[in-house]
């Protein structure tokens, strides 16, 4: 059976570990990065081939995937001068990893089937430890058939995968994400604050408490970095401001009321504003204990 030709463009903390494993699962991957001295690290590191241009990058690609750091890079790399949609071969599926908005996802997916190309916007959740290890949550918007294609190969770096509806819709959903992930984290700091405060031992809060209904994600991986004051690791403050900043702007565009991430948005720029720009988001308790 024929192979798949993949590329992969955008090697940051997350796309870096992401195309490792497509090509630890046998897969022939080209990659490509800004900085081009990341990509001869990554070819150092697992093999493969680099290339000095998205469009050359994708030029033999079944499929290309892309994980970016908004809107703008990746009208770059696919639009831009040497993008990759001018490279693509009539066929072959771009996969964006990107959390970005659902405007240009449509606007991509546009693009896309005018060159007689295929598009899924695909944004991830797990952070840089889920793409280390391979359990990211990908969530998607774009066509049935396409996603099915496409699905097998994302198995490679993920743990679930889902299909939301049309191009836009895997954006749409991130969004959703990150507003329950800014009122847990803020909803987080309050309690452990209030239990320093109240003068109980907030580990053995901790303990207890999320055995029961007040568990979540954020609890049992950042509750105890956040009662020692550790924040230098993690999803970055500056990375959650883009991504509520898309928030809401399409809160603006579809009428949702989002008071508790209006509030928790510019809680996060106090610290951005206090140079905690690449503090984990869990660094939002710093606000109540300077009280």
């Amino acid at each position: 059976m024929h192979k798949q030709q993949l590329c992969f463009l955008g090697l940051g903390v997350m796309g870096y570990p992401m195309a490792g494993h497509l090509h630890k699962a046998g897969y022939q991957v080209t990659v490509y990065n800004r900085t081009a001295a990341k990509a001869v690290k990554w070819q150092a590191e697992y093999g493969g081939n680099i290339a000095a241009t998205p469009a050359a990058a994708v030029q033999d690609a079944d499929i290309a995937f892309a994980c970016v750091g908004n809107d703008d890079d990746i009208r770059a790399i696919t639009l831009g001068a040497d993008g990759a949609f001018g490279g693509m071969k009539p066929g072959a599926v771009f996969v964006d990893h990107t959390t970005a908005s659902a405007t240009v996802a449509r606007e991509l997916d546009s693009a896309a089937r005018e060159k007689g190309l295929y598009f899924l916007d695909a944004p991830i959740s797990g952070g840089q430890a889920g793409a280390e290890n391979g359990r990211l949550t990908i969530m998607a918007g774009g066509e049935a058939e396409i996603f099915d294609r496409v699905n097998p190969v994302l198995q490679c770096y993920a743990q679930k995968t889902s299909l939301l509806g049309p191009a836009g819709s895997g954006q749409l959903t991130k969004m959703v994400n990150q507003i329950c992930i800014a009122g847990l984290v803020q909803a987080l700091s309050e309690g452990l604050n209030f239990a320093e405060a109240a003068g109980l031992d907030a580990a053995a809060v901790v303990e207890v408490i999320s055995k029961g209904a007040a568990q979540s994600w954020q609890m049992e991986n950042r509750a105890a970095t956040m009662i020692d004051n550790q924040f230098d690791f993690g999803f970055a403050v500056d990375w959650m401001r883009k991504d509520l900043d898309i928030v809401l702007k399409e809160a603006q565009n579809n009428g949702a009321a989002v008071p508790v991430t209006t509030v928790v948005n510019d809680y996060y720029r106090e610290i951005q504003q206090q140079g905690g720009g690449r503090l984990d988001t869990s660094s939002l308790i710093t606000r109540l204990r300077k009280t």
